[in-house]
């Protein structure tokens, strides 16, 4: 009877032992897993911007006079050369010695102006042949294996910035005759003397973006009396921090998003202004920004609707990889004491430590250039309890 109550308790014991130890035995960690995979990759700046016109359009009064009421709203659409505004001379200050010479001080710096938006044509005609030329001779060497693909990208933008700013050139040389027609129209009219109306014409085809006086006012020389531009002649300015901004170079790919449209527009940085600015952020810190123009890609008709003004985000694009091994950003962390970087890869349900080189990370990826093998399972925030050989086991989504 004894010997079987020993060998009751023994039983006892050793049950309770088995069960104290799977109680207290160390579990497998739950964790999330992801798989490394190959695919795209791309880094990108993202800031607020806003429309504007490359080109506006003052109409200003050539002389002292009453200005005519007008029949013109903004947003009503004018021809080049239409009659946008009329004036009637003041007959007092008209008949005396200072208006006249005001109006020929104002006659020669049209002139000037015009002698100079001709010289611009001709400098811009040397600078679209040189960058003809640069093109191609790069394309000449690309042919020859000498040079990379993106040098060919590279100059045939810039033959197409100096094709827009020829352009650019010719309509400034236009609006610069116009303007001296319309100088010395005024110039005729002060020296006659007479009480006719005169007319004020629309330099450029566009649209009304503002009037200054919809009704009938005394207004003095030089008075802005309405604005013009073509709305389909449309940019963007984005003020990035001076450190983005040196990632953004001309020709970097551009997304438009957050404009009101469906889907996002495609735009090109066309230049970096050299000069940066003070800037006080919402939180009261000064920083130091910089312009960024940017180009509309996209058919016009997809963002017909954009104004000037209009606030947008943009998103541009400083990397773009076709095919890298990529993981997700969570997964990488700093090794202690300055060892580099790693990630825990989960081996035979067990994590594995693995050191890695990362060559650039985004909001979401990590782009992996050593370290890791395609289909590799990496845990994603890895929890304090996982180290180097704990078991783990994948969260069941």
């Amino acid at each position: 009877m004894q010997r079987k109550t020993l060998l009751g308790a023994a039983a006892a014991g050793v049950l309770l032992l088995a069960a104290l130890g799977w109680a207290f035995a160390p579990r497998p960690v739950q964790v999330e897993v992801a798989t490394a995979t190959l695919g795209p990759f791309e880094t990108s700046i993202s800031e607020d911007a806003r429309t504007r016109l490359r080109e506006r359009f003052v109409v200003s009064a050539p002389l002292a006079g009453r200005l005519q009421r007008t029949a013109l709203r903004e947003g009503d659409t004018v021809a080049a050369g239409a009659v946008v505004a009329t004036l009637l001379p003041l007959m007092s200050p008209m008949l005396d010695e200072r208006s006249l010479r005001e109006q020929q001080a104002r006659v020669g710096a049209a002139e000037a102006n015009a002698h100079r938006a001709v010289t611009r044509i001709d400098a811009a005609k040397v600078a679209l042949e040189q960058a003809r030329n640069e093109l191609r001779r790069t394309e000449q060497l690309a042919q020859q294996g000498f040079v990379a693909p993106t040098k060919i990208d590279g100059d045939r933008l810039a033959a197409q910035a100096a094709q827009k700013e020829l352009d650019a050139a010719v309509d400034g040389e236009r609006i610069a005759r116009h303007e001296l027609a319309q100088s010395r129209a005024a110039l005729g009219a002060v020296r006659s003397g007479s009480g006719a109306g005169f007319v004020l014409r629309a330099p450029v085809a566009g649209r009304v973006l503002k009037l200054h006086h919809t009704s009938e006012a005394t207004v003095a020389l030089g008075t802005p009396l309405l604005e013009l531009g073509d709305t389909a002649q449309m940019e963007i300015v984005a003020e990035l921090l001076t450190s983005d901004a040196l990632a953004a170079a001309p020709g970097s790919a551009v997304r438009i998003e957050r404009w009101g449209g469906p889907n996002a527009l495609q735009g090109r940085v066309r230049r970096v202004e050299p000069a940066a600015f003070t800037k006080v952020s919402a939180l009261g810190v000064e920083e130091q920004r910089v312009n960024v123009l940017i180009d509309i890609t996209s058919p016009a008709a997809d963002w017909a609707a954009l104004g000037d003004g209009y606030r947008v985000g943009v998103r541009i694009v400083t990397r773009s990889e076709a095919r890298v091994l990529r993981v997700p950003v969570s997964a990488v962390f700093p090794q202690p004491q300055g060892q580099g970087l790693a990630v825990f890869v989960l081996d035979g349900g067990r994590a594995r430590l693995r050191p890695v080189v990362v060559a650039a990370r985004n909001g979401s990826d990590a782009w992996v250039r050593e370290g890791l093998a395609e289909g590799a399972s990496v845990l994603v925030y890895p929890p304090a309890a996982v180290a180097d050989g704990v078991r783990v086991r994948p969260r069941q989504v």
